[in-house]
């Protein structure tokens, strides 16, 4: 079964082009794993500063093989001071149809 979640971040002031730069790298590094279906980077229209992710991988094997990433834990850790919060907010889908 398919694991599908998005994520927000919102840029601090001043810091939207560098999140944008992080993110294109990091879409190429995950697009290259196997078990990735889908990886899609958004801002919302009203508010570039806020990115949106929506990523779907192939089960959850691929998912746990995405998290151990090095470039994941790479990117993860280069945003803490440009997003508010420090981090990424997570949230899990499931298929209704």
């Amino acid at each position: 079964m398919p694991k599908t979640l998005y994520a927000t971040l919102k840029a601090l002031p001043g810091q939207r082009e560098t999140l944008r730069g992080l993110l294109t790298a990091l879409a190429k590094d995950v697009r290259a794993e196997p078990g990735c279906e889908r990886f899609k980077v958004y801002t919302l229209a009203s508010d570039p500063d806020l990115f949106h992710v929506e990523e779907t991988y192939r089960d959850d094997a691929a998912f746990a093989a995405h998290m151990a990433t090095e470039h994941g834990k790479v990117f993860n850790q280069t945003i803490t001071p440009l997003v508010e919060g420090g981090g990424s907010e997570v949230v899990f889908l499931d298929a209704v149809i």
